[in-house]
């Protein structure tokens, strides 16, 4: 079995990682550190584990018990805790932050989009994950950018307000949410540096932009993309490109037809569909922000680097109803 501990286990990704982890056939949690919660039941945080479990949150990361660790600690604090880890703790290590995604902070750190990079992510020990826009966005685009057929991109996403994190705020309480919607970081997001990165890294000749608009949406979990930008071929080619690209892709299936959000949600996939209008390419991706966006995407990456299965413990149903 391999143990795997989390840092900075109260959170919303966190929650979803142990849910996915407990029901993992390789998998046995060894700690869930969180201060703010230590000595409490995991449930206290994570209500829905109710009766599933007895573990406690333990103060301190206990790394002499884990084969892998995952950090959920938030953006800007992930750093702090590889240092405290050191050079003497050997095991992998899967970021859910911001902190190593792009190459300037990265270090020995690969950026864990496997759709993308899964060569570099099964030889590496370091797994930055992607942002949950980040990976909606990518999987909307990498056909085309392994083509260098990309050109400029217009994006707009609209997301649910667990995106945001658990702690309250103006913008994810009820009586603001509810019924209600509105544009935010318009094109200042911060997934729009990996993203650029990615699109470099496999299309080195493309010098566009990506206009990305980013929508709160009224409802919690998931997300949906719409992407679009000038493209010579016809759609029938490019139908035939994107089923070709993701032929063997265990989570990312290309649809005839109008994606959903609740498709996806509660699942590890990604759904696309892309079809053609004058000129224009316009493609369709959802996914769930926490488990493809986050936490499921980390065990997937967790997978390809302890040499399993990449789907192990990720055959989940979209709570569709």
């Amino acid at each position: 079995m391999i143990r795997a501990g989390i840092i900075g286990a109260a959170g919303y990704t966190a929650g979803e990682l142990i849910r996915i982890l407990m029901n993992h056939p390789y998998v046995c949690i060894s700690f869930a550190q969180s201060e703010s919660h230590a000595g409490e039941p995991l449930w206290s945080a994570h209500q829905d584990l109710v009766g599933d479990t007895d573990m406690t949150f333990c103060p301190k990361v206990e790394a002499d018990n884990a084969d892998v660790i995952f950090i959920c600690s938030g953006h800007g604090r992930s750093r702090e805790a590889v240092q405290a880890l050191g050079n003497s703790y050997k095991g992998a290590i899967i970021d859910l932050s911001n902190d190593f995604r792009l190459k300037a902070d990265a270090g020995d750190f690969v950026y864990g989009l496997p759709e993308a990079f899964r060569d570099r992510i099964v030889k590496a020990n370091h797994i930055a994950n992607p942002g949950c826009f980040a990976t909606c966005i990518q999987l909307a685009l990498l056909p085309l950018a392994v083509k260098d057929l990309l050109s400029e991109i217009h994006v707009t996403g609209i997301t649910g307000s667990t995106g945001a994190g658990q702690k309250p705020s103006d913008t994810t309480n009820f009586s603001w949410r509810s019924g209600n919607a509105s544009v935010y970081k318009p094109f200042t997001h911060q997934h729009l540096g990996e993203i650029s990165e990615t699109l470099h890294d496999l299309a080195p000749s493309w010098n566009g932009e990506i206009n990305f608009v980013p929508v709160r949406g009224s409802f919690t979990r998931g997300m949906i993309v719409s992407t679009y930008l000038d493209f010579d071929l016809s759609g029938d080619e490019a139908s035939a490109l994107y089923k070709e690209y993701y032929r063997y892709e265990p989570f990312v299936t290309v649809l005839d037809g109008n994606p959903d959000v609740k498709m996806v949600t509660n699942t590890n996939k990604c759904v696309l569909s892309v079809q053609k209008y004058g000129r224009k390419l316009h493609i369709i991706s959802v996914i769930d922000n926490l488990v493809k966006g986050a936490s499921g995407q980390a065990v997937q990456n967790m997978n390809l680097v302890c040499g399993l299965e990449e789907t192990e413990g990720l055959i989940l149903k979209a709570s569709r109803f």
